[in-house]
């Protein structure tokens, strides 16, 4: 059995990452109304990677014998007013999911649960590449956005992004 905290962490931490989806679908629906593809690709690629991250805890706790609550998922309220915005809303978002995680992998360490600590110890380690992205993203913007071929060519870019399911094993 998994500690009470531990489990009602990793149960929240799902309703979580599937905001992190529908925010994601928002910012990706922002950039489609903009015509910029390659941007709501990127994005709705971002979207199946949470969706998948809430499908790992959710299977987490059922192979640990522990029952899953559903809860609403909130509307995202980031205002989209600038591709700029937008891109500096994900890499918040990201910096505040790692805290999130720290603070499950924090919770399982205190009471020695070491299963859960390996566990997260993949999520970590993605977090990092997720912050990661989305500076990388926010440098790309910075150094290319204002001019519109260049926008172009970062567009097309992001366009090339596919979807590849995580490979953790539960």
């Amino acid at each position: 059995m998994l500690d009470k905290k531990v489990k009602e962490l990793i149960n929240q931490q799902i309703n979580k990452e599937f905001y992190s989806a529908y925010l994601y679908l928002d910012f990706s629906n922002y950039f489609e109304a903009k015509g910029l593809d390659g941007f709501a690709n990127w994005y709705k690629v971002q979207a199946q990677e949470e969706r998948d991250h809430a499908m790992l805890f959710y299977q987490y706790l059922h192979n640990n014998n522990e029952s899953v609550t559903l809860d609403a998922i909130a509307k995202p309220d980031v205002v989209l007013d600038s591709d700029m915005t937008v891109l500096k809303a994900g890499l918040k978002h990201e910096l505040y999911v790692t805290s999130l995680i720290n603070d499950i992998y924090a919770a399982a360490y205190e009471v020695k649960d070491f299963r859960t600590m390996q566990f997260l110890d993949w999520f970590v380690k993605e977090q990092g590449e997720e912050e990661t992205n989305a500076n990388d993203l926010i440098s790309k913007m910075e150094l290319f956005g204002s001019d519109p071929k260049s926008l172009y060519m970062l567009n097309g870019e992001l366009a090339t992004r596919v979807y590849s399911a995580p490979s953790l094993v539960l």
